[in-house]
């Protein structure tokens, strides 16, 4: 019997020290698990309503199971109480309240209380498994790990990461890459979510984050952060770009990248199935970061506009098929990179674009100043584009124009604030008309014209500008660049992006557009105040009508 005994512990103990070596977790856990499923067998043994305990020591294998039971004076749950007489017995220093252990025979476990134990183990042990997975790879998001093709189910890639597996979903992958299983595969954790089922570990090798990691594996003087990728664009399996920078005046980035004969580059472009990589020197100077990230394009000017982040190029006529790429594809790639939407003309279109805004601002400042066409010629010629720069510039500026003087420079920013004034007063006149309420005018930064486009949109009382969002009220334009040779999807992608606010053209910033919107709801909290001191009132009156006289 001894014997038996002995050897039941020692295989308790080896089940234990096996477990806890192949699933990699801690010999505690599967303790625990076996400890829970002994409990449940007994349980089932002598009755679920009793609280049964068991305990496991992780040293020696001894088992002992005892029940917990409450010392009261009259039982009324046999299950889970005694009384104080029986309690003595087992415990001679228990009293009422006390919480006392009656200690209970090993059992048996029968085929189905076995199978059931089995099931508890292996779900405790498989959630611990589970946990360690998580913690492994929770923090190592940005890293590129190596794993074996394990399957390819519905176009997703699952890939054996050795403790834990991973999935390159479709839009993950390289074009036309062929996935076989029991090939090894590079990718980048993109990120790490905890599931019930397990951690979703979400691979990517089509992530620009990708191709920087391959080149720091690459390149020993990105790993040593002596050269530094700014900034990365990809058109996965055809095309990249990436922007580097040397910390060091005497080691060029764009040969440290390229190597002895292209064998670093070659390298990073063999892993990406031969996506053609440019590699450019990155600048402070947007205007040549723009020039070098166009290449093989050859720039004759850039004009950045810095409050809409739009870049115009211009490029020699015969240079507008190189510049755009094929399909979009370098003036799509040298915008990601840039971080602003990058408008292409040839010289022609930017000569003719130059004429019609020269022809419309000089129009308009004929006829809202009432001067001469050589007057208002001479303004736009000088960089004037708005009545407002006339109005409220400084006079010197105005009368240092060749053939104008002070008395000259006064006059023209009089009528320049009366053309203001007029247009304000009509489009103040448009707003009423449109039903827009007098409450908006009172919010600040907004003006009768953005009146008028709200009531144009619907928006014509507090409530309706409240329930905005403030991305609904200010949000630009942010439709990729569209220019000849982009295919069909393309036009239909930048007409997908092609979302402003309501007030999106007149470049309102984010703490602006957030200053109108919470202006809006004020009311909401003003109606709210009077109520809650209504509430108190009544609640007052009612407890002096219920106080007896």
């Amino acid at each position: 019997m001894a014997s038996a005994i002995s050897a039941n512990k020692a295989e308790l103990l080896a089940i234990a020290n096996s477990v806890a070596s192949e699933k990699m977790i801690d010999k505690a856990i599967v303790i625990e698990a076996m400890e829970e499923a002994i409990q449940k067998a007994a349980r089932a043994r002598y009755g679920a309503e009793n609280d049964i305990r068991a305990k496991l020591d992780p040293k020696t294998g001894d088992l002992r199971l005892w029940r917990v039971v409450e010392v009261v004076e009259e039982v009324e749950d046999y299950f889970k109480q005694v009384d104080l007489k029986q309690a003595q017995k087992l415990d001679k220093n228990a009293g009422l309240g006390d919480f006392i252990v009656d200690p209970l025979p090993p059992v048996d476990l029968g085929r189905i209380d076995a199978q059931s134990a089995k099931q508890v183990i292996f779900q405790k042990v498989r959630d611990a498994e589970r946990e360690r997975q998580y913690d492994e790879f929770k923090d190592r998001a940005g890293e590129v790990i190596t794993g074996v093709i394990k399957s390819v189910e519905f176009g997703h890639v699952i890939v054996n990461l050795g403790r834990a597996e991973g999935v390159i979903r479709r839009d993950q992958q390289i074009p036309r890459e062929a996935a076989r299983v029991g090939e090894r595969v590079r990718a980048l954790i993109l990120k790490v979510e905890r599931n019930n089922r397990g951690p979703q570990i979400f691979l990517s090798r089509a992530h620009p984050e990708f191709m920087k990691k391959l080149f720091a594996q690459e390149v020993p003087e990105i790993y040593d952060n002596i050269i530094e990728i700014k900034a990365a664009a990809r058109d996965p399996g055809s095309r990249a770009k990436i922007g580097v920078i040397s910390r060091d005046s005497s080691i060029d980035p764009v040969g440290a990248c390229v190597g002895m004969k292209g064998s670093r580059v070659q390298a990073v472009v063999q892993e990406l199935q031969g996506e053609k990589i440019d590699i450019i020197p990155w600048s402070e100077d947007t205007a040549t970061f723009v020039v070098n990230a166009l290449q093989p394009a050859t720039v004759s000017r850039v004009v950045i506009d810095e409050e809409e982040s739009r870049i115009e190029v211009v490029v020699p006529d015969d240079q507008l098929s190189l510049a755009i790429g094929r399909r979009g594809q370098n003036v799509r790639l040298a915008s990601q990179l840039t971080g602003s939407q990058i408008d292409i003309m040839t010289e022609a279109e930017a000569s003719e674009k130059r004429q019609k805004e020269f022809a419309e601002r000089s129009k308009m400042f004929e006829e809202e100043l009432d001067v001469d066409e050589t007057l208002s010629q001479l303004l736009v010629a000088e960089g004037f584009a708005e009545l407002e720069e006339v109005a409220y510039v400084g006079v010197d500026e105005l009368a240092s124009i060749e053939g104008f003087d002070e008395e000259l420079a006064e006059e023209l920013q009089n009528r320049a604030k009366e053309a203001l004034e007029r247009q304000e007063e009509a489009a103040r006149q448009e707003r009423r008309a449109l039903g827009v309420e007098d409450a908006l005018a009172e919010i600040p930064n907004l003006t009768e014209a953005m009146l008028v486009t709200l009531g144009k949109a619907g928006i014509k009382t507090l409530d309706d500008l409240a329930d905005l969002a403030t991305d609904e009220l200010i949000a630009k334009k942010r439709n990729e660049p569209r220019r000849r040779g982009d295919g069909p999807q393309a036009r239909r992608n930048a007409r997908t992006e092609d979302k402003a606010g309501v007030l999106g053209e007149y470049g309102l910033t984010e703490e602006q557009g957030n200053e109108i919107i919470m202006a809006a709801r004020a009311h909401w909290f003003e109606d709210e105040e009077p109520a809650a001191a209504a509430g108190a009132d009544n609640s007052g009156e009612a407890a002096d009508a219920d106080t007896p006289q």
